[in-house]
């Protein structure tokens, strides 16, 4: 058995950066999510502004895009 170690290697490296990227994004999401509004003139901060929000689902849009390419990959 001859195994090109290099070629592993590099998919090991793209792997590993493409892991820690997709998480990255995924933990952009959850904090744009749980981010609360800044207080003004008393009023209680109430949740995520809508700038906040749409940033946290487009980085769930693009994760689930990113597994659902994994998974297109995995089965052509």
């Amino acid at each position: 058995m001859n195994i090109d170690w290099a070629a592993l290697g590099q998919v090991f490296g793209v792997s590993l950066v493409f892991t820690i990227a997709l998480v990255a994004v995924f933990t952009l999401g959850i904090v744009g999510t749980s981010r609360k509004a800044q207080a003004t003139a008393g009023a209680p901060a109430t949740g995520p502004s809508a700038p906040a929000r749409i940033g946290a689902y487009t980085c769930f849009a693009l994760c689930a895009a990113a597994v659902g390419y994994g998974i297109y990959l995995i089965v052509a």
